[in-house]
């Protein structure tokens, strides 16, 4: 039978620095959950086989990318005393679950899964999609039945490889053994973290877009951009009434702002929605509110930049802490593997049934 642990697996592609978005998004909620205490084992995966699907070309940047995403997983309050942090490469069952999950998809399912369909558009794959990123779902139920994971942490785009996975597992369950563990999708609360749009107000954060505010941003760096960032183009004039809707300025301020900060920074107004209806109804520039942003930001940033520098002092360190989990996380996923062996039938030097059963078969003839 399946676990009845509660853990949580979850990860990243190693394709650059991670930036305020992946903050919001997931990071924050992942050492949330860390720290809860509500969960026995805790999973952290830097996807780099994945990522190589579709930089097959370019080792190189996944290869250089692995420190960057460990640096700030670490800065952001990750504890590889509470949570498991491996390099995806380096437990090999997850190709070979990955292989047998094959067997359970057709090519048609893989078609209609709106998140494949999204990334083939996204990367201009059309008319060449490499196998290994056409099959990425079932790679990625490998990476979250392997842990027998009960809860993965998502955004909305990532809903329907949840329930990919969640058919797979429902799949293998009837066919073999009730092996594997169905898993349930955990989404931030806050919408606003759910896609934190570019400082460009482009609907996403992209490295190609140079949209971003990086968690390794200096704090003049971050100021730059905050001072630069798009709002409503109608709000021309101060005394003009202003959109928050769709304003990117107000979402980070949705995604980033607490009570506290209005006491420290801008005690004039006691919240967020006084300072919205301000700004609504005209009277308040974008200036204002973006250096209170800014502030805001600063404030949340700043013990991010002070563990990441600890870090980067012991760089060997960092690759221990990789080692050590991968080798934890190899292990796990091979008990899984293993029990997913002998449901398959396909353990055949460990199943002495078998082997007793055969020689009594070819002694009688």
């Amino acid at each position: 039978m399946a676990e009845s642990k509660k853990i949580i697996l979850t990860g990243d592609r190693p394709t650059g620095k991670l930036h305020v978005g992946h903050y919001v998004g997931s990071l924050r909620q992942r050492v949330e959950l860390q720290n809860s205490g509500e969960y026995d084992e805790i999973y952290i995966m830097i996807a780099d086989a994945q990522a190589l699907t579709d930089n097959a070309d370019n080792p190189e940047k996944v290869r250089q990318n692995i420190i960057e995403v460990a640096l700030d997983y670490l800065s952001c309050g990750l504890d590889p005393a509470k949570s498991t942090l491996f390099i995806q490469s380096q437990v090999p069952e997850l190709t070979e679950m990955s292989f047998y999950y094959m067997n359970l998809v057709t090519v048609s399912r893989l078609q209609r899964n709106p998140t494949v369909k999204n990334e083939i558009k996204l990367r201009n794959f059309e008319a060449s999609i490499p196998v290994g990123f056409f099959t990425y779902p079932i790679s990625q139920a490998a990476d979250i039945t392997a842990f027998q994971a009960t809860t993965v942490p998502v955004g909305d785009d990532q809903l329907p490889m949840i329930e990919q996975t969640r058919e797979i597992v429902r799949s293998f369950n009837h066919i073999y053994d009730e092996v594997l563990t169905e898993p349930e999708a955990l989404i931030p609360q806050n919408e606003s973290c759910r896609r934190l749009p570019g400082i460009d107000g482009n609907a996403k954060m992209s490295k190609s877009l140079a949209n971003c505010i990086y968690l390794s941003d200096t704090p003049e760096d971050v100021r730059k951009k905050i001072m630069s960032m798009f709002t409503d183009p109608n709000h021309i004039r101060v005394s003009d009434p202003g959109r928050v809707e769709g304003n990117p300025v107000f979402t980070y301020l949705d995604a980033f702002c607490r009570r506290e900060h209005f006491e420290k920074f801008w005690p004039e107004y006691q919240n967020l929605d006084e300072l919205k209806a301000h700004y609504m109804r005209g009277g308040l520039g974008d200036v204002k509110v973006k250096k209170f942003l800014n502030e805001v930001m600063q404030a949340e940033l700043e013990p991010i930049r002070e563990r990441r520098r600890i870090y980067e002092k012991d760089i060997p360190e960092v690759y221990r802490i990789l080692q050590e989990g991968s080798i934890r996380a190899e292990k796990k996923a091979a008990v899984t593997l293993a029990r997913m062996k002998a449901a398959m039938k396909i353990n055949y030097f460990d199943d002495q049934e078998l082997i007793a059963a055969q020689a009594l078969k070819y002694g009688e003839e």
